[in-house]
């Protein structure tokens, strides 16, 4: 018995030595076998199908970081020392949220006389001077945004401002960077084209282009988009995409064409990308033609790669191609990227560890496809198998987030704020759906509400219907106090509607109420506001409105109980659009290259007057709470501009036009004729509104308003039928 253990023992023993010496590559496998001075002998990467998937980087490459040029002594200590105080701020330790108990508000440092500043920057604090947000008291403010420039932050380039860390620090305000965001568009410099900004940022925020996830600390900084100087300041073009439309099947399946780096960071991925070129729905182009010194270290495809440079155009390559390849360049963002998504070419991110612009927020696997540098040869076929249907969501969800967010310098500064924002206020910041579904995060308001059903754009995702009543916000400033018979008699006909919950009355005269007994009976509660006496306090969000509808009117309108009826019926089937009766249409006046307005009775409108609308009041809160006090303050000096303001800003949300529903020849009267007076009192009131429009659509940045030849008349309204068959008999009463 002892014999056979001692020959098992050894056998075993035997074995073991001889997978020692001859098999320690398994070995090294295992966890718990250390291997010492791996690098030494690595052979990384080992592709298992590289005889079908062949490698198109040098060993060299692959095992390092694509950069052979190791950074400085110098460099590594200046990195070091950069990121030391702030590498683990998070918002519950680095920030001081008790400066935000009176509200968000953002506090510019004055701008020093004779200071340069690149024209980025100056559209950054611009953006935020003329928002709500801004507060010129810095005791007031929640963050604070500094005056220097600190957008390039490369030494060799021309904005690049030196002394920043010694001037900081002098500021009483800057406290170690708390509470403070600093922007930034470049960082670091040839050849190594680090991160670091050349100042210790301390407990400061980051709002970056080109961040790596290496160094985003999450849930603290915030990765930007890199744009242009030329990018606007306000509004900006919409997206190629048609609203609603179905695309046609384009020209090109995929599509590059930039510079190619011969050497350096980012050469690896821009050398191989012309693997993937077909000539047919494939193009990538490259060049070398760049840089001062290309041609000392061109190659033997330089000269062909410049002369098919030359065949395409690329804005054509752009629109008519459905995916576009967005390598990485020097850095790991690029201009490109939005570009792309304007046209509605579907994003290919080829830049490993960059984190994508407002990911906090944004779900960018509905909008982008993310490849891998080191798998480009995979890249063709793995788009032809997304189907067409998810194609088309890819394109639309493209413009949806161009249009959100990314159409203009005040976009990606607002969203910047509100994703600020949203983390100071956890209970109450918006859900990834509401950041990723139209109308998008910047206009649903948290502070209305975080859930969906009080919204009027998600009633059909979330499979629900606003209420079934309306409540009746009446307008009345009369000139002596006294309640006029019209005015008696619009109380009474809107109270006998079926689906009237209230009626406000807001005051808006600065004559006493009258006395109660003078008031119509109702119905329903009648409930009066003393306001003031500005006309954009009829868009206050009242806390006595309990209903989704608000059915505004003023007290020169003459509606029927059935047209009131009609009207709401309608609306609901509309929640998030204006629904009235009375119309204007805009136009562009080419000789005075100015918008224009007409209230004359035409096929097309694209304005539908509050003194007679229904519309979700949700809109209240929008326009008190959205738009900066210098707009309202703007409404309230220019006759009718309320009026021309909602429309804006209903249609600049929901990019649909209002509705009109049929009325009285008696009510088109009453309202074609709103001022009293001379005929220059009528003339100068129409030069205010014509003012109006063109003043808000600069704030705008654009012509929000869309035009529609759209009026809803009830069934069988007008026909020569049995009046008894007809639900709305009265509207044709003549």
């Amino acid at each position: 018995m002892q014999t056979r253990k001692k020959y098992i023992f050894l056998t075993f023993l035997t074995s073991w030595l001889l997978l020692f010496f001859f098999g320690r590559e398994q070995l090294r496998r295992f966890a718990f076998f250390p291997i010492r001075n791996v690098a030494a002998r690595r052979t990384w990467p080992r592709w298992v199908d590289r005889t079908i998937l062949h490698s198109f980087a040098e060993p060299r490459e692959l095992q390092g970081s694509g950069d052979t040029t190791q950074p400085s002594p110098h460099a590594r200590r200046l990195a070091q020392l950069n990121a030391s105080q702030g590498s683990r701020c998070r918002m519950e330790s680095c920030f001081d949220a008790s400066r935000c108990q009176n509200g968000f508000k953002v506090f510019t440092y004055p701008r020093e006389h004779g200071e340069p500043m690149s024209e980025s920057y100056s559209k950054i604090l611009n953006s935020i001077e003329r928002s709500r947000y801004y507060t010129p008291h810095p005791e007031e403010a929640c963050l604070f945004v500094l005056s220097i420039d600190t957008l390039d932050r490369d030494p060799l380039s021309a904005h690049y401002v030196h002394s920043v860390e010694q001037r900081i620090r002098s500021f009483p305000l800057w406290n170690g960077g708390r509470n403070h965001l600093i922007f930034n568009l470049y960082a670091g410099t040839w050849p190594n084209y680090t991160e670091e900004l050349g100042f210790d940022i301390g407990h400061a925020m980051l709002a970056k282009a080109s961040f790596h996830s290496k160094n985003f600390r999450p849930g603290f900084d915030i990765s930007i988009p890199l744009f242009p100087k030329e990018h606007p300041q306000r509004g900006g073009q919409s997206g190629w995409l048609n609203h609603n439309s179905v695309p046609p099947k384009k020209k090109y399946l995929l599509v590059f064409k930039g510079k190619r780096y011969l050497t350096g960071i980012g050469s690896g991925t821009r050398n191989a990308l012309h693997h993937i070129h077909n000539g047919r729905d494939i193009v990538s182009l490259t060049t070398c033609r760049h840089g001062k010194d290309w041609e000392r270290h061109k190659d033997t495809r330089c000269d062909q790669d410049n002369v098919d440079y030359e065949k395409f155009d690329y804005q054509e390559l752009l629109h008519n191609s459905t995916f576009c390849i967005i390598p990485r360049g020097r850095r790991l963002g690029s201009f490109r990227f939005l570009e792309a998504l304007q046209a509605a070419c579907i994003p290919v991110l080829l830049s490993d560890g960059w984190e994508l612009p407002f990911s906090e927020a944004i779900d960018w696997g509905k909008a982008a496809v993310m490849g891998s540098e080191r798998l480009l040869l995979q890249i063709p076929s793995a788009i032809r198998c997304i189907s067409p249907e998810r194609v088309l969501a890819f394109q639309q969800q493209t413009q949806f987030l161009w249009d959100a967010y990314f159409s203009s310098v005040d976009k990606i500064v607002h969203t910047t704020l509100e994703v600020i924002r949203d983390r100071l206020l956890l209970h109450r910041s918006r859900s990834r759906f509401l950041w990723n579904t139209l109308p998008g995060g910047l206009l649903a308001l948290p502070d209305f509400s975080t859930h969906l059903g009080d919204f009027p754009f998600y009633y059909l995702q979330h499979g629900s219907s606003p209420s079934d009543k309306f409540t009746a916000l009446l307008r009345v400033a009369p000139p002596l106090g006294t309640l006029s018979q019209p005015t008696l008699k619009l109380i009474q006909a809107v109270s006998r509607s079926q689906y009237c919950a209230q009626i406000l009355v807001l005051w808006s005269c600065e004559k006493p109420l009258p006395p109660r007994q003078t008031w119509p009976q109702t119905a329903v509660p009648l409930t009066i506001i003393q306001g003031r006496t500005k006309l954009s306090d009829r868009f206050f969000p009242y806390s006595a409105i309990g209903t989704d509808a608000v059915l505004s009117l003023d007290e020169h309108t003459s509606l029927s109980t059935s047209e009131v009826d009609f009207a709401f019926v309608v609306w609901r089937s509309f929640p998030e659009r204006i629904v009235g009766f009375s119309a204007w249409s805009h136009f562009w006046d080419p000789e005075q290259k100015r918008w224009g307005y007409t209230s004359r009775w035409t096929n097309k409108l694209s304005i539908v007057l509050t003194t007679a609308a229904f519309y979700h009041r949700y809109y209240h809160s929008l326009f008190t709470e959205y738009l900066p006090s210098g707009l309202r303050e703007l409404v309230d000096s220019l006759a009718a501009c309320e009026d021309i303001l909602m429309n804006l800003l209903v249609a600049a949300v929901t990019k649909l036009p209002p509705i009109k529903v049929t009325q009285w020849k008696q009510h088109k009267e009453a309202v074609s004729q709103p001022v009293k007076g001379t005929a220059a009192d009528s003339t100068r009131h129409f030069s205010q509104q014509q003012d109006c429009l063109n003043q808000l659509v600069d704030w705008f940045g654009s012509m929000p308003l869309v035009s529609s030849q759209l009026r809803l008349d009830p069934v069988l309204f007008k026909d020569q039928v049995s009046v008894l068959r007809k639900k709305y008999r009265y509207l044709e009463k003549p």
